[in-house]
């Protein structure tokens, strides 16, 4: 299983991935951290990308996707973080730490922590 942070669920949806995301992606099953729902809403919101998140066929790309709820255990986990980042950012990467399930990111600075498990 792998946990996608927000930019790569939309790079698969759009199909923008790299050569090696999309390997990755093709045999593992997907999550994601329930922020990533808020921030995908919110980046829409703001114009920040073009997607109508309640549109048939993002919703279908979206059904198989485990989503990890927030709980005590990811919150806790955000205290072991070697790095500062937003909010969404520090939930999407501890909830990989809380399940121990690698995060598939393009983010440097998530990219450089040595306690973050990185797919």
């Amino acid at each position: 299983m792998l946990n996608l942070d927000t930019h790569i669920l939309i790079y698969a949806f759009s199909g923008d991935l790299t050569s090696h995301e999309r390997k990755l992606l093709s045999s593992q099953q997907w999550s994601i951290s329930a922020i990533v729902l808020w921030e995908l809403a919110k980046l829409a919101q703001l114009g920040r990308i073009d997607l109508d998140i309640d549109m048939h066929e993002f919703r279908r790309f979206l059904a198989p996707v485990q989503v990890w709820p927030l709980t005590y255990a990811i919150c806790a986990s955000m205290r072991k973080l070697d790095f500062r980042s937003g909010p969404a950012d520090e939930l999407i990467c501890a909830t990989s730490m809380a399940h121990d399930v690698p995060l598939l990111t393009r983010d440097e600075k998530i990219r450089k922590s040595s306690v973050v498990p990185l797919a």
